[in-house]
C-alpha cells in the first residue's frame, strides 16, 4: 500500500515544533545521504528529536522495521506481497534512482552492450581485453542478496541471470564506489547518484547513465526509493515523512542525484 500525505503545512521544519522523541531508520543505502540530511536539518531545528539512520540493505530495511526494530525501513525496491501480507508494511515512495555500471576511471572502457554486461557478470568474459579494453583480469564486484540495487541490477540488466561465485560482495553503494575507485581493474555496480569523480558510470547500449536519463525511459536500470512503517506510522514519524515529501525535502534528494516523485 502506497500513501503519499499533501497536507498544506507538510514537510516544513515548523511542523516538528513541540515534537520530542526518537526516530530509527534502516535499511537501503541509497537513502541515507537524503536521510542523514534530513535528520541533521531536523535536530538542529528541534534538539528534542533524536534520529538515527543506518544502512544494512532493503532486506535488512522490511526484517528491521517489520520486527519493530525501527520506525523506518528503507528500501530501493517494492515491497512483495509476502512482506506487505507478514508484517502490516505501508510504503512511501520518495524518488527515483537509476542503476549503473561503474569501473575505475582510468579504464579505457567506456561503453558496454548490455549482452556484455551479462557475460561479465556470469564469469564467461574475464578479461578486459575481450570487450575493448586492457590485457587484464576482470574483477568482479557485487552486492549481498539483501540489497535492493542487487535485485534491481539483477533483474532489469542480467534479465535474473547467473552472477559469477567468485565476484567480491560488498555491503553497500558507498562500499561498492570505494572497492571499484581502489582498482583499475574492477567492475560493479552502484546507483547512479552515487557516481562521482571517483567512479565512472559505463554508457550501456549507447545510453549514459544518468538520472535525465531514467527519467525519460532512455536508460533501463532504474527503481524507486522507498521509506516502509509498519502499520500507520505515529505522529512524529508522519511529519519526518511528511518532511522527505516536502518540497525542500525532494531537493535534498535531488542534491544527491536522485529524481523526486512529486
Amino acid at each position: 500500500m502506497m500513501l503519499f500525505f499533501n497536507n498544506a503545512w507538510a514537510g516544513s521544519l515548523d511542523a516538528f515544533a513541540g515534537l520530542d522523541g526518537t526516530i530509527s531508520i534502516a535499511g537501503g543505502t541509497a537513502h541515507i545521504p537524503v536521510m542523514n540530511d534530513a535528520a541533521k536539518a531536523i535536530m538542529t531545528a528541534n534538539p528534542k528529536i533524536h534520529i538515527t539512520v543506518e544502512g544494512g540493505g532493503s532486506g535488512i530495511g522490511v526484517q528491521k522495521v517489520g520486527e519493530g526494530l525501527v520506525d523506518i525501513g528503507n528500501t530501493g525496491r517494492a515491497l512483495s506481497e509476502q512482506e506487505i501480507a507478514k508484517y502490516g508494511l505501508k510504503s512511501y515512495p520518495f524518488a527515483l534512482d537509476g542503476v549503473a555500471v561503474i569501473v575505475h576511471p582510468r579504464n579505457p572502457v567506456t561503453g558496454l552492450t548490455a549482452q556484455q554486461v551479462r557475460d561479465i557478470f556470469s564469469g564467461s568474459v574475464t578479461n578486459w581485453k575481450d570487450v575493448g579494453g586492457s590485457d587484464a583480469v576482470i574483477h568482479l564486484f557485487t552486492r549481498d542478496e539483501a540489497s535492493g540495487t542487487r535485485e534491481v541490477f539483477w533483474e532489469k540488466l542480467l534479465n535474473k541471470g547467473p552472477i559469477a561465485t567468485a565476484a567480491n560482495v560488498v555491503a553497500s553503494n558507498g562500499a561498492m564506489k570505494t572497492a571499484i575507485a581502489q582498482d583499475k581493474d574492477a567492475i560493479g555496480y552502484a546507483g547512479i547518484g552515487h557516481v562521482d569523480q571517483t567512479v565512472k558510470g559505463i554508457v550501456l547500449d549507447g545510453v549514459v547513465p544518468s538520472q535525465d536519463n531514467a527519467k525519460n525511459g532512455s536508460y533501463p536500470v532504474v527503481r524507486k526509493l522507498y521509506m516502509n512503517t509498519r502499520g500507520e506510522p505515529t505522529k512524529l514519524v508522519k511529519t519526518f515523512i511528511d518532511y522527505i515529501l516536502s518540497p525542500e525535502g525532494l531537493e535534498t534528494s535531488k542534491k544527491h542525484g536522485y529524481i523526486p516523485l512529486q
